[in-house]
């Protein structure tokens, strides 16, 4: 594990680079300039990006978020989110036809060509999880008694993630409200990092990949799960667990992870 002190000593030795959005490319209300800067020089390089996000939505949507955030649309090409993936196994009637969609309404967009489909906690195939409700956006326990009779239904988690930073101010996110499931004894189908499926649609196994990203969960993790090489960026989702270079082996280690760089931000 090293210090990387600028990609650029390194980026030579990959084809294809997978970077997280939230964390590493933006912190939910503005683009990180140095992360800019990476893209910028990997892409005048000819090198391969594709951002990767647990977002719950098309990647459209994250598409046209980025682009109001004044991201250039040519660093725009490839942009998967777990949301995508789930939307296509929706669509299917994968997991049944009638489901219950816990989240805020704004997710809205990834059951559109289904929403005559949306139906009660009684009376649904599946729970389709995209987040936490508005009005219960930080209390655990109004989902677990939500739930609690319902753990026999299949419960879909669109995004793995358990918190993000909005700025400065921690969210819960839906692998939160998935892993209340689970305790209560319910089964979750999660879509996204660090599941091996989401990884098929960034790249095949002949490109030489590093991921990068600031969750040990999901980022890291996907990462060791395809045995590919990865970057962890420390000042994103686990900045309150660890305050210098000193702290990351126990910290890694906690989270049962290997990386074979770091940086407190991601920069060139």
């Amino acid at each position: 594990m090293r210090n990387l002190n600028h990609l650029s000593e390194v980026f030579h030795s990959y084809d294809t680079y997978v970077i997280d959005l939230w964390g590493v490319m933006h912190n939910g209300i503005s683009l990180k300039p140095k992360a800019i800067e990476v893209v910028e020089n990997l892409s005048e390089s000819s090198k391969k990006i594709v951002f990767l996000s647990n977002a719950p939505r098309p990647s459209s949507k994250v598409v046209e978020f980025l682009k109001r955030m004044k991201m250039k649309e040519k660093f725009l090409s490839n942009v998967i989110t777990s949301g995508e993936s789930a939307m296509h196994a929706i669509n299917q009637n994968k997991y049944g036809k009638s489901f219950y969609h816990l989240g805020p309404s704004r997710d809205q967009s990834i059951f559109e060509k289904m929403l005559k489909n949306k139906t009660s906690l009684k009376s649904c195939d599946f729970i389709l999880c995209t987040g936490l409700f508005d009005e219960h956006d930080e209390d655990l326990d109004y989902y677990k008694d939500l739930l609690k009779n319902y753990i026999s239904k299949k419960f879909i988690c669109t995004n793995p993630d358990l918190t993000v930073h909005r700025g400065d101010t921690e969210e819960l996110c839906a692998g939160s409200v998935a892993k209340t499931f689970e305790t209560l004894g319910g089964e979750v189908i999660y879509y996204g990092k660090p599941y091996k499926e989401i990884y098929e649609m960034c790249f095949d196994t002949k490109e030489k990949v590093l991921a990068i990203g600031d969750n040990l969960r999901t980022d890291i993790k996907g990462a060791n799960n395809l045995n590919i090489d990865s970057l962890f960026i420390y000042n994103g989702v686990h900045r309150n667990e660890i305050k210098n270079d000193e702290g990351l082996p126990a910290l890694l280690k906690r989270y049962n992870v290997k990386t074979n760089f770091f940086q407190k931000e991601l920069k060139w």
